[in-house]
């Protein structure tokens, strides 16, 4: 099969592996769909991802829906012909030696693990091979389509991110950054009922994006109108403010911008800082300062019917968020379109 393999920093090649062997618990799906994660491919692939600064070589990706090819013995929640979301090939799954997964989920053909089943059977622990992905990857409703579906590995992340955040409908927010985790939060924020909407970035058409989402509001990143935005809502100031770049020095800028109580979010996570600061004296007297650098997994799987009902009525389209096309061979010009900051998500399709 084919598999995306990171093998020295910024140099990417396709390769040929073996197909992934299925075991017990585990169904194997061919892969019709995948995205790049902006972020996290990003750091994977220049080495600066923590962990992974000396991984290499190692197998790309972990956005992709496919159609289960088969299953295991005792597999009871994927079907063949089915669909299946979050395949990866780990590692002691790829089948070349020295090749270690940087997740894997852009290879040809994943693994996706029956989480409820290992569950069930009492086997959802480290000694079996359980790892806390398992969780997520799961079947997709015949009736969404494979470019609706591979969104929903970044809206499940930000939709159950609104519950480590405490977000509640009719909350003022303020969002640091355009790219898709924080459009994310504009289209579902106003989809779940937030009030008050204003994203900052420093590209205007991710401004536009945001608009076009529901924003009531968009800044440029030097905009002097940010800090007169308190003087603007008549001294209301913010429920929340979301650091969705993933800058320490957004900590400082959002602090001064909450209300009483109010909650300075950090999404994602500060690529090798051991430890950063926070001017304590430029908040309230009380707020809380959330810092969300691995999903909740159970919130993120909770989130998937949700969003797949919005789909369903019209209200959410993968189309709104895939800015940029490749071939699975044109994976190197999509990193590189990503590098640029021109992509909002680019998808990569499957001969």
């Amino acid at each position: 099969m084919k598999t995306v393999a990171a093998v020295a920093p910024n140099i990417v090649n396709i390769i040929d592996t073996p197909v992934p062997k299925t075991g017990s618990y585990q169904a194997l799906v061919k892969t019709e769909v995948a995205c790049i994660c902006n972020n996290t491919d990003s750091e994977l692939v220049s080495g600066h991802f923590p962990g992974m600064e000396a991984a290499f070589p190692f197998a790309l990706g972990h956005e992709s829906v496919g159609t289960v090819m088969e299953i295991g013995d005792k597999v009871r929640n994927f079907s063949p012909d089915g669909r299946a979301l979050s395949g990866l090939v780990m590692d002691g799954e790829l089948g070349e030696a020295g090749l270690k997964s940087g997740w894997g989920g852009f290879c040809e053909y994943v693994l996706v693990n029956d989480h409820e089943a290992m569950v069930e059977d009492g086997v959802a622990d480290e000694e079996s091979g359980w790892v806390e992905v398992f969780e997520i990857q799961t079947p997709v409703d015949p009736d969404i389509d494979p470019e609706d579906a591979v969104l929903l590995c970044t809206w499940r992340e930000v939709l159950g991110a609104f519950r480590d955040f405490h977000l509640e409908p009719g909350n003022d927010v303020l969002i640091f950054g355009g790219g898709p985790v924080g459009l994310s939060f504009v289209k579902l924020g106003r989809l779940f009922g937030l009030g008050w909407i204003g994203l900052v970035d420093s590209h205007e058409e991710k401004r536009s994006a945001a608009t076009a989402f529901g924003a009531d509001a968009v800044f440029g990143r030097d905009d002097p109108a940010i800090s007169g935005l308190i003087d603007e809502r008549s001294g209301v100031k913010f429920d929340a403010v979301i650091d969705a770049v993933g800058k320490p020095e957004l900590i400082h800028s959002g602090l001064p911008l909450l209300k009483r109580g109010g909650s300075m979010c950090v999404y994602g996570f500060y690529a090798g800082l051991e430890s950063f600061t926070v001017p304590n004296c430029a908040a309230d007297f009380n707020y809380n300062l959330l810092v969300h650098q691995w999903p909740t997994r159970l919130y993120e799987k909770e989130s998937q019917p949700v969003l797949c009902e919005w789909i369903r009525e019209g209200k959410l389209s993968g189309e709104e968020f895939i800015s940029h096309r490749f071939g699975i061979h044109q994976v190197d010009e999509a990193l590189e379109s990503v590098r640029e900051r021109k992509v909002v998500k680019a998808l990569l399709t499957y001969p």
